[in-house]
């Protein structure tokens, strides 16, 4: 049998919270109060654009390339652009404000979220939870407050405050660090697998990567990066589950290490 874990640490976006339902919410609605320009846009082919540049802009933030508003800047521009429409700078900040109000009205939780956390309190009594995400602690810190979160994690690692990003083995080391525990005694759980399961497990972490098949965005690389990425995962003894309810077995399962 696998060391019961003493902690278990999750990804947010994507994992934890309905991100790309959000998304999607938040961009269709955003179209539609717009109008103009954008009202003959083609719903999916919005959404894969707006989810493409989320992706490109994002990365280049979390690699320094651009700053946190800047990132958003670029999007809204770059969106705005494929539509006929120039913005300036501050132009693209009020458009993607206007974007962000339809995103928040639709946040929450994956429905398997909070019975996750109760589930793994009854395996394994005394465990505690946590968070790493990429990204600014307070906008992340709003969705917590907004969706009970908040509540129910102990500490919340953002790479914005820490200074290094999922995969970095630093900031797993980091939450180790914080909550006092081993890496060999501590889980993390992410929908990517190369930046969330493959980067805790290089860090001696338990990695787990979350395959929500319809619902999560992996790492945008070529498909032999992937096989290389698989090969990595089965190396470093990878956990995959396709959803939060499959978690405390996973853990509890011999171990193939």
């Amino acid at each position: 049998m696998r060391a019961a874990p003493a902690v278990v640490l999750f990804d947010l976006d994507d994992t934890l919270f309905a991100h790309r339902g959000a998304v999607a919410d938040g961009i269709r609605g955003h179209l539609a109060s717009l109008g103009g320009a954008f009202s003959d846009a083609d719903p999916v082919e919005a959404l894969a654009l707006w989810d493409e540049l989320e992706e490109r802009h994002y990365h280049a933030y979390l690699a320094g390339r651009l700053d946190f508003s800047g990132q958003r800047q670029a999007r809204a521009r770059d969106f705005a652009a494929a539509h006929g429409v120039s913005l300036s700078a501050p132009a693209a900040a009020h458009w993607f404000d206007e974007y962000f109000e339809h995103y928040r009205a639709s946040w929450r939780l994956h429905e398997d979220a909070l019975p996750c956390f109760d589930a793994l309190g009854v395996a394994f009594p005394g465990v505690r939870i946590g968070l790493i995400t990429n990204g600014e602690s307070a906008p992340q810190g709003r969705k917590l407050s907004a969706t009970g979160l908040d509540a129910r994690v102990e500490h919340v690692i953002a790479s914005g405050t820490v200074g290094f990003a999922k995969p970095d083995a630093r900031i797993f080391q980091h939450a180790c660090t914080v909550f006092g525990a081993a890496p060999e005694a501590t889980v993390y759980v992410g929908d990517r697998l190369r930046t969330d399961a493959i980067g805790a497990a290089a860090a001696g972490l338990t990695g787990v990567w979350l395959d929500r098949t319809a619902a999560s965005v992996l790492d945008a690389v070529p498909a032999a990066a992937s096989v290389l990425d698989a090969a990595e995962a089965t190396r470093l003894g990878v956990i995959r589950i396709t959803g939060l309810a499959q978690l405390p077995a996973a853990l509890s399962a011999p171990s193939l290490a």
